[in-house]
């Protein structure tokens, strides 16, 4: 899939290993890192949740239209579908929303 970030500094970090160690750490760097080189390398979102990769799942109620997949505990990497028929997503945030 193709990737789009909502802003420049979440594209920082999701591209660049040394603004996101700084950011966030070591483990938590590689993890992003990780998740992005799997969102590229699948076919679409469907996929992703069918084998469950990175434990991919759609979110509810305010986050309708979003997904997430793990980072490390409790942090997720949010991220929706700008269009389906290319399968672009767009890297929303990194957050804990629980």
């Amino acid at each position: 899939m193709d990737v789009l970030y909502k802003n420049k500094k979440l594209e920082r970090i999701c591209t660049d290993a040394r603004t996101a160690e700084r950011t966030y750490g070591s483990k938590m760097a590689e993890k992003i890192h990780q998740r992005i080189d799997e969102i590229i390398a699948v076919d679409s979102v469907e996929t992703m949740q069918k084998y469950r990769i990175g434990r991919c799942h759609q979110l509810s109620m305010n986050r309708k239209g979003q997904y997430a997949v793990d980072l490390v505990h409790p942090y997720r990497l949010i991220f929706e579908k700008v269009d389906a028929g290319i399968q672009v997503v767009m890297i929303i945030e990194i957050t804990d929303y629980h």
